[in-house]
């Protein structure tokens, strides 16, 4: 049963299914190869984390969420994140420190390159990394629902124009400060990060 929420999790933060696109029972059995009892209760499930919407005889679609509340969940991951990547700071090994240095080069060498996409999943990449060097599990279970319910393609705001000349040295700074070892400079540093995130939001919105 988890195997076929998580596959169609990962599909969706995929973006395969779009905002109010309808998930079709039939189609998702034949596709997971899986049961109509186990699909329904990966629908819930999804439900209950925010990424899907259930509607009386009309079945499952992906919840499209407003700006506004982009806004209030970036908000909670601002808290959140800042704390794992303090606590990421404090047990970062060699070999982690290793592992962040080549993403940090492989994100300025994306960005060198305008490879955009590439760089969006290299961000995705460095926020799952910190969250893993944390080893924080009630966090990482916090911000990977926060991140469901935003539906990551929705907001991938590294596909803004000009938005990884500004977001690159926010994650280099991170970066850093983990390697580093500086707990106080890793909050910082993420807190600044994602003000500038809320900073877009918020513009969205007005």
């Amino acid at each position: 049963m988890s195997e076929v929420f998580e596959e169609l999790r990962a599909a969706i933060l995929r973006g395969e299914y779009a905002p109010l696109q309808r998930l079709i029972e039939t189609e998702l059995i034949e596709r997971y190869g899986t049961s109509r009892f186990v699909l329904r209760n990966a629908l819930t499930r999804l439900a209950t984390e925010g990424m899907v919407e259930l509607q009386p005889n009309r079945g499952a679609r992906v919840r499209q969420i407003s700006a506004e509340e982009a806004v209030e969940i970036t908000e909670l991951r601002r808290a959140v994140e800042g704390l794992v990547a303090a606590r990421a700071a404090q047990r970062v090994t060699d070999e982690e420190i290793t592992e962040l240095r080549a993403l940090g080069e492989a994100m300025t060498s994306a960005v060198a390159q305008m490879d955009m996409l590439g760089y969006s999943d290299l961000n995705a990449r460095l926020h799952g990394t910190v969250r893993r060097i944390a080893r924080h599990g009630t966090a990482t279970r916090v911000i990977e629902q926060l991140h469901g319910q935003l539906v990551r393609h929705q907001f991938r705001l590294a596909l803004v124009p000009g938005r990884p000349s500004v977001s690159l040295p926010e994650h280099l700074a991170i970066i850093d400060a983990i390697c580093a070892r500086d707990a106080e400079r890793a909050e910082t540093a993420m807190h600044a990060h994602l003000d500038s995130v809320l900073k877009m939001l918020t513009a969205a919105i007005g």
